[in-house]
């Protein structure tokens, strides 16, 4: 299972960006799908999540800001970003926990990182 994300970039304070993430590969079923994000000198932090039946959850930084949703026929995580702070500068990064085949165990999968940059 590989997962790519797309869709950082500057921003300025109070604008919008949409992320998005896709798992590719040998899938036979993901469940959870997440986003973290690591700011410099920072751990790494989870900022939401989904499940396979839609429940969400999220950080109290992101709360009624970000949305996270997921398309399951395209193995797609998606973050909507609003109202972005330069607090929110960090790179982000998706995670997903999926079976390969319905004979294997559930798996941590994580992608490459997407820079978000929020400044005026």
């Amino acid at each position: 299972v590989q997962l790519q994300a797309s869709g950082g970039g500057l921003v300025q304070p109070g604008g919008s960006l949409r992320l998005s993430c896709a798992a590719s590969g040998t899938i036979f079923y993901i469940s959870t799908m997440g986003w973290y994000r690591q700011a410099p000198g920072k751990q790494r932090e989870l900022i939401a999540r989904i499940s396979s039946g839609g429940s969400t959850n999220y950080a109290d930084s992101v709360k009624g800001r970000f949305t996270i949703s997921r398309d399951n026929a395209k193995n797609t995580v998606y973050l909507q970003m609003n109202s972005l702070k330069p607090e929110d500068t960090a790179v982000y990064y998706c995670k997903c926990n999926a079976q390969s085949r319905w004979s294997v165990p559930s798996s941590e999968y994580w992608g490459q990182g997407t820079q978000v940059t929020v400044s005026s």
